[in-house]
């Protein structure tokens, strides 16, 4: 059996006959971990859209460079564009939740702060967060095969996050609703609000819908704030976007 060729996310200009030192973290993982030497192919993709195969042409423990063979343009984007707002949750549950929704071709996240919630982040480990996040997207790519990283958004509260949406299609996650997936055509947008652990208030379920978000249901189990965007983002992928192979 062929091992595949491993993928590594690169911000970087890719031509063909271009040489891409790797960052150190990619660099540690090829050289240490995968220990692969030159001669080695790789895919590397920039974050935007462009794909390359590549071979490495040095790679030591101090440096590891590949040289561009080939680019083309990524194939895996969703014809779906889903804003996702997700309710920041602690520990691992957030880091989930985005590494899901970016494997489910979800086109841009903004956490959010809901009255529920309780995480509040402010100043350097607002900053450190939300790295962390973004690198998760970029690792979430390099798994499932897609050449664009979605933006993961600074945190907003979710009155300003709401007051923002203008896709066709707006969706608030509510368990104590009957309401489905009812439009007949396909949407050019859709955002989806996800709220924290302990639901959303009243109150926010309320702006919600004054904002043009119309209430879905996933089924009659309580799913934690990890698991609906899953749940979510499969059933609109499925209605209108690119699970559904007879579409």
């Amino acid at each position: 059996m062929t091992r595949r060729s491993p993928r590594i996310h690169v911000a970087a200009d890719l031509r063909v006959g271009g040489d891409v030192v790797l960052p150190e973290g990619p660099a540690r993982h090829v050289a240490r971990v995968l220990r692969l030497g030159e001669g080695a192919a790789l895919r590397l993709f920039d974050g935007a859209g462009l794909e390359a195969s590549a071979v490495l042409v040095e790679a030591s423990r101090k440096r590891v460079v590949a040289r561009v063979e080939s680019v083309t343009t990524g194939a895996c984007e969703s014809p779906l564009r889903v804003h996702l707002g997700q309710a920041i949750s602690k520990g691992d549950r957030m880091d989930y939740a985005i590494q899901k929704a970016v494997e489910l071709g979800v086109a841009a996240i903004t956490p959010l702060y809901t009255e529920h919630g309780d995480v509040r982040l402010k100043g350097d480990r607002e900053t450190k967060k939300l790295a962390h996040w973004q690198a998760v997207a970029a690792s979430a790519c390099e798994q499932c095969g897609r050449a664009v990283v979605p933006p993961v958004h600074p945190p907003l509260g979710l009155a300003d996050w709401l007051v923002e949406r203008d896709e066709a299609l707006r969706l608030v996650l509510h368990p104590e609703t009957d309401g489905g997936l009812d439009s007949e055509s396909s949407p050019n947008g859709v955002a989806l609000l996800i709220g924290p652990e302990g639901g959303l208030a009243e109150a926010e379920v309320a702006a919600a819908r004054e904002a043009g978000f119309g209430p879905l249901s996933l089924g009659p189990r309580i799913l934690r704030t990890e698991t609906a965007p899953v749940v979510a983002l499969s059933l609109l992928q499925y209605r209108f976007g690119d699970l559904d192979e007879n579409r």
